[in-house]
Formats: structure tokens, sequence, C-alpha cells
């Protein structure tokens, strides 16, 4: 069971959790593709082929094994590895790639974000930790978060313990007085319960627990669910 006694901070998943990442990444592939329409049209007409992209993006992951936690790093590649492909300028690259970013910042909160945010904001410090790119200052969401830790600054992703650690390092508490909450039950709810912190697993999907006998404090289909854990939260 949760014990908010203990609760001092909180580390908080962000794709998934707070936004659906999977229709902002295809808009923002849309975004790039239409970018590479206007500069560089063959590179266009080669990522147009679903598969194809897919497979570079692959070959590029497979190369870069060590890079696998930069999800920035792995689409700039990408991006590089089709225009020499389409025989385009390779230096097109970069700007390419922040027509993509751009727009990968523009995501859709889930309605029960905003709400979950403002009231533990006013009541803990709380962190991003994230193994994705998002920007919490570009999607406009900044003000309710002390710190935010990626994969991508840190150098590891979750569920490596690291990533948990700096994150109760951020918000200046022991890492047992922290609850994460996130989406992924291996990657959130595995790696936080190792670390030692309490863990409230957000199961929008009804997915079944299938990751042995330890199980997150708390599991529930919203935030708004969530916070009903505090006595005064007000919906």
């Amino acid at each position: 069971m949760l014990d908010l006694s203990r609760v001092r901070a909180i580390t908080l998943d962000l794709d998934d959790t707070l936004w659906p990442v999977w229709p902002t990444i295809h808009r923002a592939e849309q975004v790039l593709i239409d970018w590479l329409t206007a500069h560089a049209p063959r590179t266009a007409a080669l990522s147009a082929d679903v598969a194809h992209r897919q497979a570079v993006r692959a070959e590029i992951n497979a190369r870069h094994a060590d890079r696998a936690h930069d999800m920035s790093f792995l689409r700039l590649q990408s991006i590089r590895a089709l225009l020499q492909q389409a025989g385009d300028p390779v230096h097109l690259a970069e700007p390419a790639f922040e027509a993509f970013f751009a727009e990968r910042q523009r995501v859709v909160l889930f309605e029960d974000a905003l709400p979950a945010l403002r009231f533990w904001s006013q009541r803990y410090p709380v962190v991003a930790l994230s193994n994705g790119n998002a920007d919490v200052h570009r999607v406009g969401i900044g003000e309710h978060f002390q710190a935010s830790v990626s994969a991508q600054s840190l150098g590891v992703a979750k569920p490596d313990l690291g990533i948990f650690v700096a994150g109760a390092a951020a918000a200046g508490v022991q890492v047992h007085e922290v609850l994460h909450i996130g989406d992924d039950a291996h990657a959130d709810c595995v790696g936080a319960l190792a670390a030692g912190m309490q863990v409230a697993w957000l199961n929008r999907e009804g997915h079944d627990w299938t990751h042995g006998d330890t199980r997150p404090h708390l599991e529930v289909r919203d935030l708004h669910a969530l916070c009903a854990s505090w006595p005064d939260y007000q919906r």
C-alpha cells in the first residue's frame, strides 16, 4: 500500500503518462517529411517509404547501441543517413531535425495531467524522469517541475538504478522518500522498485502485471484516481 507519510518528493515519467506519445511522434514525422519535401525532395521521397525508414533507423540503432539512451542523437543520425542515401546535402540534417524536434514538443496533455501537476507541485518537489527527449519547458509545463532528468542528459535510461538515484538527488531527498509515477511496467515500475522508491503504476489501458511478485504500491487507471489518495484532493 502507498504510504503518503513517507513521500517527500515525486518523480514523474512524461511520455504516455502526461500525454500520448505516438500521436505526437507521428505528427512530428509528418512535419519532418514536409520539411524535407521543401528542402531535400529526394530524401523526402525515400523517407515516405515507411519500411525503408524503419530499416534505416534499425541499422542506426544497432550501429550506435551505446547511445540507445539518446533519442535525439539516433533521430539525427537517421536523418543524416537518409540524406546521404538520397544524395542530398548532409548538412541539412540539423535543420531537418529541428523541424521534427519542435513539433515533438507540441503535445496534447491527458485531461488529468495539469490538475495532477498543479496539485503535486504545490506540495512536493516534482522531477521529470524520462527516457524520451521531450522538454518540459518547451512543452509548456516547466513551472510545475523543480528539475528534469533525462536518459539523454544522464547517459543511462530507466530501468537503470542510476536515473532514479539522480531523480531523488535532483529533488533533494533520499531515494526511499520518493514516489515515482509512470506508465511503463518495466522501465518505470521495476526500476523504481529496485531503487527503493514507492511506485504508482499508471495503467491507463488495464494491462496485466507480468513482472513477478513484487508489485507497485498502487495501481491506477488515471491521475485523478492517484491524486484521490491525498485526502485534500478535489477534482
